[in-house]
């Protein structure tokens, strides 16, 4: 059983958090915290497995609260779970060594498999007895092999945030991607359309009224 610590300042959002961990088989909530300075506390005295972490917070930012954590030599698992929408924002959850982030709002769906995806990366460290190509693969998520090279006005840590959200969704369309990773539409097509010429994705119509709607999901899927 994983041990989660839910870090959000909104009471009700922090419940249905709490309620949400409680669905997901694995993993249990063992507390929630209202501000920076009182989860950097709780994860030192209850050394939980993963860290739900809201960036607005009272005192400090959950950027400041990830970094505090990684500089004292806390690897603990974090998903930054956020209302915000900003590049810099993920870019900063990246480089600071977030697990996964979730923009609000979401369904539970969505908070499900990204749970169920840090469980997998981590019993995939925890049972590997050495390292090979496709473990390393499976750990950063290139089901290609190395990174393709991206167009101009394409970037690397955008278009991984693409490939997460459909790897971790199972299919989307541009609109779904959009949202999940907090870009605009046009940008979510322009990736979602690399990653197909590149074999990385396929391509699914879904017929109703009106033009069929695409929709992509990972190659062998």
């Amino acid at each position: 059983m994983r041990d989660v610590l839910i870090v959000d300042d909104d009471f009700m959002v922090a419940e249905i958090h709490r309620r949400f961990v409680e669905q997901v088989e694995g993993f249990q909530a063992v507390a929630v915290t209202r501000t920076g300075t009182e989860a950097l506390t709780a994860v030192q005295d209850l050394e939980p497995d993963l860290v739900l972490l809201d960036v607005y917070l009272p005192d400090l930012t959950g950027l400041e609260v990830l970094q505090r954590l990684r500089s004292s030599g806390n690897l603990v698992g974090v998903i930054m779970i956020t209302a915000a929408r900003e590049l810099d924002t993920v870019k900063g959850a990246l480089d600071g060594g977030a697990a996964d982030f979730l923009i609000k709002p979401f369904e539970f769906s969505q908070f499900k498999a990204k749970l169920e995806a840090f469980a997998a990366r981590a019993d995939t460290l925890e049972s590997a007895a050495g390292i090979d190509q496709s473990v390393v693969d499976s750990l950063f998520g290139r089901p290609g092999g190395p990174a393709q090279s991206l167009p101009k006005g394409l970037g690397a840590e955008t278009g991984r945030l693409v490939l997460d959200a459909v790897r971790n969704a199972g299919e989307v369309s541009a609109a779904e991607c959009a949202d999940l990773v907090g870009i605009s539409r046009v940008s979510a097509r322009r990736y979602l359309e690399h990653y197909l010429g590149a074999d990385m994705l396929e391509l699914r119509l879904q017929y109703g009224a009106g033009r069929p709607e695409r929709r992509y999901h990972l190659r062998g899927v």
